[in-house]
Order: structure tokens, then sequence, then C-alpha cells
């Protein structure tokens, strides 16, 4: 039985449609990467790889629904996940979106011990982070390299 993890849900202030189009192309996380970390990731519109402690681990997309949602599955990991990315409008503000992610993972009773708040954890900073980042703040533990490149390419204006 797969362990289901919901982040917590943030508005953030950009439409739906930017968010989505952040998430849609996988080419899109490299850019963002530190310049030594980038040869160990490769990329195309539906999927990145790159290896972890040892191990190969890969992410694919699965579904798309234009400026909703989008659906990623493990490519090769060390255990099966899926992810869906939600976007959605937030209270009749075309320039705001309520956003949030689920999780489905298959974990055994000690992983799901060890990772299951790490995971949780995980997602919500996700969310915080794009929250905030829409608003101007930047987040602890966010590279200023990383913001100032998403703001070029028109991500967060």
């Amino acid at each position: 039985m797969p362990t289901i993890i919901k982040s917590k849900h943030a508005i953030v202030s950009k439409a739906p449609y930017i968010l989505y189009m952040m998430f849609v192309d996988m080419r899109n996380f490299v850019q963002f990467l530190p310049e030594d970390k980038k040869n160990d990731v490769s990329a195309d519109y539906d999927s990145i790889r790159t290896t972890v402690q040892g191990f190969n681990v890969g992410i694919r997309i699965v579904g798309r629904t234009p400026y909703s949602g989008i659906e990623f599955k493990d490519d090769g990991a060390p255990f099966p996940f899926g992810i869906t990315m939600h976007f959605d409008a937030a209270g009749g503000d075309p320039d705001k979106t309520d956003f949030h992610i689920e999780m489905s993972a298959e974990l055994n009773f000690m992983m799901k011990m060890v990772l299951g708040s790490k995971l949780q954890e995980a997602l919500d900073k996700i969310v915080d982070t794009m929250a905030a980042v829409s608003e101007g703040r930047v987040p602890e533990g966010i590279d200023p390299e990383m913001l100032r490149k998403a703001k070029e390419n028109g991500y967060f204006n």
C-alpha cells in the first residue's frame, strides 16, 4: 500500500500558467543547478537523470494538464514514487495560484520511519519557497544565483 504525502497549500503570487511553464520542461531544472553539478545531470523535455550517492535516479513526466497539473513518476530510484504538482486558480485572482504537491511512494516500514517526515518537510519547503520567491522574499537556504537565473528567465519578475 503506497504512502501518500500531501504538502501544505500556499498562495503563489504568479498565475497558474507561469508556474506550470516552469515545471513542464525538465530541461528548465538544469539551468538552476550549480555549474559543478550540471555535468552529472542529463535532461530532455520529459525526463531528468542524475547519480545521487551511487544511485542512478531519474524522474519522468507522465502527465500534463495544461496550466493546472503535472504528474511525475520515478524513472529508476531506490523506491517507486509519483509526484503531482497542482496549480489551482486562487479565489478568482488570475495572477495568484493555490500551489500544492502530492506524493505517493512505495515505502517499506523502515523507509517510512526514516524518510516519511523528511519527504513531508521537502514538499512543504518547495511550496513555501515558491510562495516566498513569488513575493520577492529569499528564503533561507536558497542560492541567490539560482534566484537571479529564475528572474532572468522571467519566472519571478
